[in-house]
Parts: structure tokens; C-alpha cells; sequence
């Protein structure tokens, strides 16, 4: 009987992206293979749902307070013979004491998995004023004091080298089988452009809108919107859909193009290249900005393409937009290269490796 596997991740299960696409979608496989899967999250559902949204400081306050005792519960519970998969953080606020004392106290070896540069300060408005509380110092010790540690890109990996060497690079993948099934329509009309992502990451879009008013003037197309929130862009093709968890394949695969721009910084270069693969898997050909990983999974004119000015970028929506059979080649490349580099099937075995398995 293998060893049963305790996850510490930070939001309830199924419910945030970092989640899903980094480990969440290996457990029914790696029940499979006998392990018994423990999913311990730090927040519970009521506290998750509040954690974004205006004011209820107490409420949050006491959801915390929560969370903290029932995480202390859980980790005095571990049997000795536990794996211990930590995602991000064992507790989303303050310092790494639930680290601390599993791995010097305990002395129990833990796997820190993480896929962004969750070093560096990033946060929403709703929560700016109290964002100290994260910690982001404690990523730093969280690596030092974990066993090994599984990263998304080489990028984090790098960064992470300097308190740990037992490193393995698993990107963020994808489940072709039982998620991104479907394809994109290659001779719908309109043609639709498209972007999907939260309101904090709407602020890249700000450099294509000029270039997108400018191609609205001479080509029919549709700028399709997936998020949390309506962005405010003065353009007569804008369509926003609301993010819905149900719903969000079959909104994805109504996109004929799919862009990605990015600003390049350290946060930018530590992301998984997450909205591409996304595009890629549904055989959507890809634009993005060079930046970070994306250099890696793109190889530029072959399975999508990479633009830097302005003036590539228009290039490149013109020729997609006026070229079925360019859409169909560069789609089904780019599906292609998640079949084989950045699918769950393609990946699972470095889990196992992992795991011991």
C-alpha cells in the first residue's frame, strides 16, 4: 500500500487556476496508482468567496482565525508516513510558522510546489491596504526548509536554486482528455479575438487596444473579453463574457485568435505561459509578447507567433485574420506541442518521480 499524500494548498479545492492546473488535475491518476489523496485548504469556501470582495473585515478576520486552527489541527493529525505537498503556502496570511514546525519540529520532510513569483508583492485593490499580512518574505524560507521542490518554469527555478538544489521543473499543464477537449472553429465569422484572465492582469491589454481600434477600421472581427470583471475599453468590437468555471472551455473555444501580451518584469517572467497554453490546447493559434516562458513554448511563425512592436502585432492579427489556412497550420502546431510537451499525459511521470512513485 503506497503512502497516502497530505496536500496544504491555499483556496478550497477546485476553485483557483494555480490549483487546478498545477497539481489538482493529477489526483485522480494518482489515485489510480494507489496513493491516498489528503486535501487540507487553508481557507474554507465561505472565507475564499469573501476574500475579494469590498470591506467585511471582520468576517475575513474571523475566517482567518478559522483557518489557522483548523490548519494547526490538520498538521498535528499527520501520520508519520505522510508525503506532504505544499502549494505556495500552508497559511495564506503572516509568517512560515506551519513550515517552521513541520520541518523543525516535526522534522518531516515536505515538496514546495509553486508556479509564479510569489516573492514579489502582487495583490488586488480590494486588498491593498492589509497586503503586508502576506508575507512574501516567507517564500524564501519555505523553499530553504522543503525537502524538494517542483517549480513551473526554469525561470523559478533559477530564483529558487540560491536556497534549494533539488529542483524539478514541471510546468503548468494540461488535461486534453477530460478538460480542454474541443476545437476551435477555424471558419466561424466573425473571426473572434480573444483574451481570458482576471482584473488584475487587464492592465496588459492596454497597449493592443489602440492597435485593435486601428484594425476595427478595416476589418470585421469580434474582441472577445473572459474575466471577473468588464473592462472599460473604448472598442466597438468588445464582447465580455463573465468568467464561469461551467462554461469555460466552451467560452474559450468560440476564439479564432488568441493573444497574450505581457509588460517584461520579474513577475511577467516567473508566469507558466498559462492563456497560451490554454489557446494552444484548443488548436487556437497564439500571439504573445516574448516574454518569460512564452519564448519557450513558442516558437515563432511555426506554433504561434511572438511580437515585441506594435507593429508585429498588427502584422500578425492581420494575417490570421485574413488566413483560414494560416489559422488551421499554426492551431493545430500549437496543439500539437501541448499534446506532447505540456499535457497531464506528458507530465504525470515526473510527478511519480517525485512522489517516489
Amino acid at each position: 500500500m503506497k503512502p497516502r499524500i497530505v496536500i496544504f494548498a491555499p483556496y478550497p479545492k477546485g476553485t483557483a487556476p494555480s490549483q487546478r492546473f498545477r497539481f489538482e488535475q493529477y489526483l485522480p491518476l494518482l489515485e489510480k496508482e494507489g496513493y491516498e489523496i489528503v486535501y487540507e485548504s487553508f481557507l474554507d469556501a465561505k472565507t475564499w468567496k469573501l476574500l475579494y470582495l469590498e470591506g467585511n473585515f471582520v468576517k475575513k478576520g474571523l475566517g482567518m482565525l478559522g483557518s489557522f486552527f483548523k490548519r494547526a489541527i490538520s498538521i498535528l493529525k499527520l501520520k508519520k508516513a505522510d508525503i506532504l505537498f505544499v502549494h505556495r503556502e500552508m497559511s495564506h496570511v503572516g509568517p512560515p510558522i506551519f513550515e517552521w514546525f513541520v520541518s523543525k519540529v516535526l522534522r518531516k520532510k515536505y515538496i514546495y510546489d509553486f508556479d509564479d513569483a510569489i516573492w514579489l508583492p502582487n495583490y488586488s485593490e480590494v486588498n491593498a491596504k492589509v497586503h503586508w499580512l502576506k508575507g512574501y518574505w516567507k517564500v524564501n524560507y519555505c523553499m530553504k526548509w522543503a525537502d524538494q521542490l517542483t517549480v513551473g518554469n526554469d525561470y523559478l527555478a533559477q530564483y529558487a536554486s540560491s536556497f534549494n538544489s533539488n529542483i524539478t521543473v514541471i510546468p503548468t499543464t494540461i488535461d486534453l482528455e477530460n478538460h480542454h477537449n474541443l476545437i476551435t472553429d477555424y471558419n466561424h465569422s466573425p473571426i473572434v479575438i480573444g483574451w481570458t484572465g482576471t482584473q488584475t492582469t487587464l492592465r496588459y491589454l492596454e497597449d493592443l487596444v489602440p492597435i485593435l481600434a486601428e484594425l476595427e477600421k478595416e476589418h470585421d472581427f469580434i474582441f472577445r473579453v473572459i474575466s471577473n470583471e468588464k473592462p472599460q475599453f473604448n472598442l466597438k468590437s468588445l464582447d465580455f463574457i463573465p468568467w464561469n468555471k461551467a462554461t469555460e472551455i466552451k467560452d474559450l473555444a468560440t476564439f479564432q485568435i488568441g493573444v497574450m501580451p505581457l509588460v517584461e518584469d520579474q513577475w511577467s517572467n516567473g508566469k507558466c505561459g498559462f492563456k497560451a497554453l490554454q489557446y494552444m490546447a484548443l488548436g487556437i493559434p497564439t500571439i504573445l509578447s516574448p516574454v518569460g516562458v512564452n519564448t519557450k513554448i513558442v516558437k515563432d511563425g511555426k506554433n504561434g507567433y511572438l511580437c515585441s512592436s506594435p507593429e508585429e502585432w498588427k502584422t500578425r492579427l492581420v494575417e490570421l485574420l485574413t488566413d483560414v489556412e494560416k489559422r488551421k497550420l499554426i492551431g493545430q502546431q500549437g496543439r500539437k506541442t501541448i499534446v506532447e510537451e505540456y499535457s497531464v499525459k506528458a507530465n504525470f511521470g515526473k510527478y511519480l518521480e517525485v512522489l517516489g512513485g
